[in-house]
């Protein structure tokens, strides 16, 4: 499943934004939706990547058997979004460059797995030493 998000993740450093990807699955594995971070190929500060692969996934009466499969722990605004829909569960890939809300959400229930996986902290990690201006517009400080 990581390697849905990652895939993503590169194909946004190619099209010169911020390497962040995800993917949503129900389950048992079926790929629901991908996506990656779009802030600056659109011009749009609400296309995280968690947000871009929830909303390539179509309307679904409930989430609860869903899992966000994210590169990097989720910032606050996509925490809500996995809140407010009930998404079960959420992989990271590295919460080393960055932790958001995913102490929060487990403490609502959420089952989380932090991988720490070398090529998402490499990733991210050459990206905010490379762009620390856009780094920190997206993250917010």
């Amino acid at each position: 499943m990581l390697s849905v998000a990652l895939d993503e993740a590169r194909l946004g450093l190619s099209e010169g934004g911020i390497p962040i990807g995800a993917a949503l699955f129900h389950r048992n594995g079926t790929l629901l939706g991908q996506g990656h971070n779009r802030r600056v190929q659109e011009d749009d500060a609400s296309v995280h990547a968690e947000t871009d692969a929830f909303r390539k996934a179509g309307r679904r009466r409930d989430y609860p058997d869903c899992v966000m499969v994210t590169t990097l722990s989720p910032c606050w605004y996509c925490s809500g979004l996995v809140r407010q829909f009930n998404i079960g569960a959420v992989v990271i890939g590295e919460a080393t460059t960055f932790s958001g809300g995913h102490e929060w959400l487990e403490e609502l229930g959420v089952e989380i797995t932090i991988l720490e996986d070398a090529e998402c902290i490499e990733l991210l990690s050459t990206f905010t030493h490379e762009h620390p201006e856009l780094w920190n517009e997206d993250i917010g400080l």
